[in-house]
């Protein structure tokens, strides 16, 4: 996670201030990170990462179809999306009642895309099917970015596509990410992004190897340089490793005990306000 780390200093050394829409910020436009599973599982440890969030985030992905609901990922003890739920994007366009509803974010456009004929697509599945039969497919995509529905969203998707590929008995995967909150919510997203690879390796019959994220808006919040200041005066620790039940072999089999990060060892907590 060293990458990541030099990116922070980047940002805060040579990034451009500017108010953003709920904030001022400093940013850089486009920068990439690459992790090897190799290395072990890309689990920041400068900080602790919220794993069990991440775990339940991308089950609630997972299993969403045509609206998400907030509810479900709060009985998985997770509430990261608490404050979206009735952010000032949903009173912008006139609802008044929060009832949970986050609209068509995320993993409905990846297992209920709305085609034109009003069919609904399986992005997700119907690649993992894909990976199968014609692995060297170059349109292994996944798209969140629906411009139809983004008026139906409690947030436009930040993380908006990615495209898997196949060398040998390898799988890869590259994220492109529109919006990108470096201190707080990038470590979140790289793990997301890692955990997703190594779930649709094990049910392909692969093995996870490189993970790749396009970082557009790179940014920090002014609000956060102290916080970022202090996790770079830390010694990054050895990566920890993940542990999937390997008697799943579907995308939707998967449940939180299935799931789990193990010899993770990382210094203590730094708290920082999410900005919605």
């Amino acid at each position: 996670m060293r990458n990541y780390l030099n990116l922070l200093q980047e940002v805060i050394n040579d990034g451009h201030d500017r108010m953003s829409r709920n904030g001022m910020i400093r940013s850089l436009f486009t920068r990439t990170l690459t992790f090897d599973f190799a290395d072990g599982f890309p689990a920041v440890t400068t900080k602790k990462l919220f794993f069990s969030g991440v775990r339940a985030e991308l089950l609630w992905f997972l299993a969403m179809r045509d609206r998400a609901d907030v509810k479900e990922l709060q009985e998985m003890g997770c509430h990261i999306w608490d404050a979206n739920a009735d952010a000032a994007y949903w009173i912008d366009r006139g609802k008044t009642q929060f009832d949970g509803d986050l609209g068509r974010v995320y993993g409905v456009q990846w297992r209920s895309w709305k085609s034109s004929n009003g069919t609904k697509i399986d992005q997700l599945g119907e690649i993992i099917q894909r990976i199968k039969k014609e692995p060297y497919d170059r349109r292994l995509i996944v798209s969140a970015w629906n411009p139809g529905d983004l008026d139906d969203m409690a947030l436009p998707p930040c993380h908006i596509f990615f495209q898997f590929f196949v060398q040998d008995d390898k799988l890869s995967l590259t994220m492109y990410q529109r919006s990108c909150d470096l201190f707080l919510g990038v470590p979140f997203n790289i793990a997301s992004y890692a955990l997703l690879l190594a779930m649709v390796a094990q049910v392909t019959d692969l093995r996870p190897s490189l993970l790749t994220l396009v970082l557009g808006d790179t940014h920090i919040y002014h609000d956060h340089f102290e916080a970022v200041n202090e996790q770079l005066s830390r010694e990054p620790k050895a990566l920890p490793s993940l542990w999937l039940n390997p008697a799943i072999k579907t995308i939707d089999g998967f449940s939180i005990s299935d799931i789990e990060l193990r010899n993770y060892e990382y210094h203590p907590t730094i708290k920082a306000k999410m900005s919605v």
